[in-house]
């Protein structure tokens, strides 16, 4: 079981960091958000367009209050 949460925990820590690589790298915004959006689409994931830029700006946060 505790294997099970350590590779949760990889794997989550891999997500944030393909993330925070993804929206700090020196794109246009839209670029970045079109990126995402079809990422999340190969893997099964439709969300619209207020739905993926709540989820860009939740990342953000995220990234941002870890940082502090």
């Amino acid at each position: 079981m505790k294997s099970l949460s350590i590779l949760a925990a990889f794997l989550g820590g891999a997500v944030v960091g393909a993330a925070c690589g993804i929206l700090f790298a020196p794109e246009k915004g839209e670029d970045t958000r079109q990126r995402i959006a079809e990422a999340l689409r190969k893997r099964g994931i439709k969300l619209d367009r207020q739905q993926l830029n709540d989820l860009v700006d939740e990342i953000a946060s995220e990234v941002k209050n870890d940082g502090e």
